[in-house]
């Protein structure tokens, strides 16, 4: 069947490698701008790709999802702060939920 204990262990050596393996080969500061740029973005991309999806995919409508992102796209070009967007998002899809219960 399945060893729950290899998979941990599989999943602790990927992890520790994926962290310990640029500190110990990469020992210069990288000078490289579109390394720097590349590796600068990365954090933000991974967020993005994997928070998508979710916000779509989490409500009961994928609709109320995307209405929601886009509100929080807009009032974070806004600059209205992270706690605003989130409640912003979450009373968007408040909203538009029962919209949509309310049209079936």
């Amino acid at each position: 069947m399945h060893n729950i204990y290899l998979y941990i262990l599989v999943m602790t050596v990927t992890v520790y490698l994926i962290r310990v393996l640029p500190l110990t080969l990469v020992r210069k500061i990288i000078r490289n701008r579109f390394l720097r740029s590349f590796l600068y973005y990365v954090p933000y991309v991974t967020l993005a790709v994997m928070s998508f999806p979710a916000m779509i995919d989490a409500t009961i409508h994928p609709y109320s999802g995307i209405i929601a992102f886009l509100v929080g796209l807009i009032a974070s070009y806004k600059d209205l702060g992270l706690f605003k967007v989130t409640v912003l998002c979450c009373i968007t899809v408040l909203v538009m939920e029962y919209l949509f219960a309310a049209i079936r």
